[in-house]
This record gives structure tokens, C-alpha cells and sequence, in this order.
């Protein structure tokens, strides 16, 4: 009998929270819910989460903040619910590390869809590093080790990714010398799911510059190629 995979609802609203649990559950999903900060933590201290579903508008605490505390400590998948006009939120939850973003009001299947690709996305990442015995890629002073989901500086130093960023990078590096447009990205990153021109990738590009570029605003690795997209200039070593 396969396993339940546990979501975790953060939302104040207790229409919502019953009616994302019960539809999730026909899927054959386990949904904790929460309605705030404090009853986030404790339920992602007394169960194995593996991924999140956390609202913006929370009484105290609000979404931005504990997707910021989350980020400090975690790479658990985390998809954000946003006030459907607001695409300030949208952009500023995907700079602080979660991995997708879902305007209100929103089709339950949509949301169902985003979650099955990011938790396909981990999981198929858990089979390449197993057929490819951990293996480690090279770049600059960079090292990714695919078995541990880890990037490390030349000092060794680890450096913190997202799931979304991760997937990101791997397609980068697998991909190095070629021009991936953005629908491209979409596809292999996030899964036939996503919706085309999606901009979360440019974010997702942006916060992955940041973190690995010596310059971010004069990026060397991630090119921006005019109206193509983009490129991972970068000479790529396996071992």
C-alpha cells in the first residue's frame, strides 16, 4: 500500500481548511491544517511534513514571515496563497523561497495540479541521484551534490536552495552551452502543469543569480539571451 503523502494547510479561514482537506484527501493526500504561526511549528514538529500550503493573510505572523523563519532551516516545499491582485506578493514570496505561488480564488484541481508536480519534481530528483550514484557536478568554484541536494562554495561552504531553485540549477547544468527558453524551463522544472510565460521562472532565475553569480546584476554563468531566454554559460564537469 503506497504512502500518504502529508500536507500541511496553513490558512485562518475554516471554510477553506475543510474544504481543501476534504477535496485533497479524495486524492489521496493526508492534509494537517493550521491557522497560524504557532500551530504551523507545532505541527511541523509533530508530523513529517513534505510539503507546505501557506496563506499570506494570517492573523499575528503572517505568511511572508514564516515562509522567511521556514527558509532558515528548510527546504520544504512551499506553495503560497495570494490576494489575486497582488502580484507585489506574489513576487516577494517567490524572492523569499517558496516554490510557487496560487491566486485567490482558485480551482482546487489547479491547486492539486502544483502540488503533484512539485512533490513529483523531489521525488524524481531522489531517482536520477540514485541511478546516477550521487553523482557530483562542477562549475567555477561551485560543487552540487546531486545525492545530498547539496551546493557547496570553494571554501565548502553550504549554500541554501530551494526546491524550485534546485531544480532549476540541475536543468542549467544538464542543459550547459544550450538556450532554454522559458516555456522549456517550465516544463522540466515544474512539469506539464505550469502555465506557459509563467514569470515565477525569471524570479526563480533572479534569487538563483543572487545566490551563485559573483555579480548578480552582471550575471556570468546565467545568461539572458534577448527574446530566446536563457543560457548557462559556464563550463559544466561531472564526476
Amino acid at each position: 500500500m503506497e504512502r500518504e503523502p502529508h500536507l500541511l494547510l496553513v490558512d485562518d479561514d475554516p471554510e477553506i481548511q475543510r474544504l481543501l482537506k476534504k477535496f485533497l484527501s479524495q486524492y489521496g493526500f493526508r492534509v494537517t491544517v493550521a491557522a497560524n504561526g504557532r500551530e504551523m511549528r507545532k505541527a511541523l514538529d509533530d508530523w513529517n511534513i513534505e510539503l507546505v500550503i501557506l496563506d499570506i493573510m494570517l492573523p499575528g505572523e503572517d505568511g511572508f514571515a514564516l515562509c522567511r523563519e521556514m527558509r532558515t532551516h528548510s527546504k520544504l516545499p512551499i506553495i503560497m496563497l495570494t490576494a489575486v491582485s497582488e502580484e507585489t506578493d506574489r513576487i516577494l514570496g517567490l524572492e523569499l523561497g517558496a516554490d510557487d505561488y496560487l491566486s485567490k480564488p482558485f480551482n482546487p484541481r489547479e491547486l492539486l495540479a502544483r502540488v503533484r508536480a512539485i512533490l513529483r519534481r523531489v521525488d524524481d530528483g531522489g531517482e536520477r541521484t540514485q541511478q546516477i550514484h550521487h553523482e557530483t557536478i562542477h562549475f567555477a568554484d561551485w560543487t552540487l551534490n546531486l545525492g545530498a541536494r547539496e551546493l557547496c562554495d570553494r571554501d565548502g561552504v553550504s549554500i541554501h536552495l530551494s526546491s524550485g531553485e534546485y531544480a532549476l540549477l540541475v536543468t542549467f547544468l544538464n542543459h550547459a552551452q544550450r538556450t532554454l527558453s522559458r516555456e522549456q524551463l517550465v516544463d522540466i522544472t515544474r512539469g506539464q502543469n505550469s502555465i506557459p510565460f509563467d514569470r515565477s521562472i525569471d524570479i526563480q532565475v533572479s534569487r538563483l543569480r543572487k545566490k551563485i553569480e559573483p555579480d548578480s546584476k552582471s550575471p556570468k554563468f546565467i545568461k539572458t539571451i534577448r527574446g530566446a531566454g536563457y543560457q548557462f554559460c559556464a563550463k559544466v564537469y561531472f564526476s
